[in-house]
């Protein structure tokens, strides 16, 4: 079991994240992560140790500024516990940040592609890391990030829960589900998403 949490609004991201997370430990995890759209730029923070690791690299989130990320807790299913495996994921040109829950089936041969098409070079161990360069590379395509994410979806096999954000897209969160657990909160100038109500 994993949790996610993702927010866009008006006040600084990385706040609410940690928070989130913290609120999803019950579930279990060996490693965590967020990742913050600042300035154009993607700024990803991970841990394998406790939440409360983040919180203080962070000063409470404080450090990070930007006001739409994405967060994680990750129990391994492919690849061991380790630094490279947690999440989030990011693209090759650092442009897309994914947390993900669930199993992609046929993530190898999704790879095996993107590898012979585009020479990509993966850092991890998961199936979770191919579906951030498979959006890089679908939005090739595309100019938007939802249409890229569905197109991505399409080649995918399996049940997942998957939140994006892009810097090529920068005012938005791009959440998918299927078969797997996902919310969403409509706030007031703020929009949430998580794996389980207790986040929000």
């Amino acid at each position: 079991m994993c949790g996610i949490v993702g927010f866009t609004g008006k006040t600084k991201a990385a706040g609410f994240l940690l928070e989130g997370l913290e609120r999803l430990e019950y579930r279990g995890y060996d490693s965590a992560g967020i990742a913050v759209l600042d300035g154009g730029k993607i700024q990803i923070e991970k841990t394998t140790e406790r939440i409360k690791n983040l919180i203080d690299k962070t000063d409470n989130g404080e450090k990070i500024n930007g006001t739409i990320g994405i967060g994680h807790t990750r129990w391994a299913t492919h690849g061991a516990p380790s630094f490279a495996n947690a999440h989030p994921h990011i693209s090759a040109d650092g442009r897309f940040a994914v947390v993900h829950n669930g199993i992609i089936e046929n993530f190898v041969e999704i790879k095996q592609r993107l590898i012979a098409e585009y020479n990509v070079k993966f850092k991890s161990e998961t199936d979770s890391e191919v579906i951030a360069h498979l959006i890089a590379a679908h939005m090739k395509n595309y100019s938007t990030l939802e249409d890229a994410v569905y197109a991505a979806t399409l080649e995918m096999r399996g049940a997942y829960a998957l939140v994006v954000v892009s810097s090529k897209d920068p005012n938005k969160i791009v959440a998918v589900r299927k078969d797997a657990p996902l919310i969403a909160g409509i706030g007031k100038g703020e929009n949430f998403i998580a794996s389980d109500i207790p986040a929000l």
